[in-house]
């Protein structure tokens, strides 16, 4: 029922993207996501080595025959990154499709894109950067709402302004998101005109999430009330989940810290040390007001499958007129 541009254009059976997350869409979560029906997309800035992502596009290949995606990070990073080596690596190994991200457009890396016939993303944050991208060869723009987990960018616009204001205003199809968990997120944003959706928060909650089990927990646990908004003062506003890592980053700014004391806290390799110890008090991690919603832990395909079936007797029940509670509808 949902074939849009999107399935069309990337080869993949939901229009459902699955959010970049560092440390977290690893090869194996790539390829689950990929496998249930969606796109997943590998974070290229996990792997410190060509080496190192030269492995990890292998394991992907091995893992699924499914279309997936390399994520190519362009927000500032405590390690220098050359993008153009990663770039390099997955031509080589016949990756077809690249999306971007960051606080500015690939410039550099475009016309590589071009040339080697990529099926560019690019991620961005409102109207006036996805009309420059779109000038640069974007062949899909993904933009997220305010509500989103991680970068929000600073124009703070909710997901039901912004994704029909950039449909409105471009030529190329787009993914939405910001605050998607189920079927009724998922047609909202294609009822916005969206061709597809994007996912993140979500999917932490699931079964094949490389994160520890008591942070998957606590997420499920948590409310839409269980986030907040840090690294305002550093031009680098990030929504994630409210804990003792990001309350500290909130006392930082009051006393006017600086980027290298908060980095202190928000470093990911003390994110790494809640996900594989489980210690919820270590890092920050990214996490939309969209964790409100998620009650159980299911496998990527079973909560794909879930969003898609509640999407289709959502569209069926309005289509005949009927005002059937989602409550009814998803019980039958």
């Amino acid at each position: 029922m949902f074939q849009t541009k999107i399935t069309h254009m990337l080869g993949i059976q939901y229009p459902i993207i699955g959010g970049t997350m560092m440390w977290i869409t690893t090869a194996d979560f790539t390829a689950a996501i990929s496998n249930a029906g969606g796109l997943g997309i590998l974070a290229s800035a996990i792997y410190k080595s060509r080496e190192e992502f030269a492995d990890a596009l292998d394991q992907v290949f091995d893992l699924t025959d499914r279309p997936f995606a390399v994520n190519l990070n362009l927000f500032p990073m405590m390690r220098p990154i050359d993008n153009n080596d990663y770039l390099d690596v997955l031509l080589e190994k016949g990756v077809k499709i690249v999306e971007t991200s960051g606080h500015s457009a690939p410039e550099d890396l475009c016309a590589r894109f071009k040339e080697a016939g990529l099926t560019w993303i690019h991620k961005c944050v409102g109207v006036r950067y996805a009309l420059k991208v779109q000038e640069m060869g974007a062949d899909i723009i993904t933009v997220v709402g305010y509500e989103n987990g991680g970068a929000t960018g600073k124009l703070d616009i909710g997901t039901l302004v912004l994704v029909p204001r950039v449909v409105e205003s471009v030529e190329v199809p787009v993914i939405g998101g910001g605050g998607v968990s189920d079927g009724r997120g998922f047609l909202a944003v294609l009822a916005l005109g969206a061709e597809g959706v994007i996912m993140g928060t979500r999917l932490l909650a699931t079964k094949e999430a490389p994160i520890h089990e008591d942070l998957k927990k606590a997420l499920v646990e948590a409310t839409e009330l269980d986030t907040m908004l840090v690294m305002r003062s550093i031009g680098a506003t990030h929504r994630v989940w409210a804990n003792e890592a990001a309350k500290k980053i909130i006392e930082l700014e009051k006393d006017q810290a600086g980027l290298p004391e908060i980095l202190k806290i928000a470093a990911g390799e003390k994110a790494k040390r809640m996900y594989e110890g489980g210690d919820l008090k270590a890092g920050m991690i990214s996490c939309g007001q969209a964790v409100g919603m998620a009650h159980d832990i299911p496998s990527v395909k079973e909560l794909f499958d879930r969003i898609i079936a509640e999407a289709e007797e959502i569209a069926k029940h309005l289509a005949k007129g009927k005002t059937t509670s989602y409550r009814e509808i998803i019980n039958g």
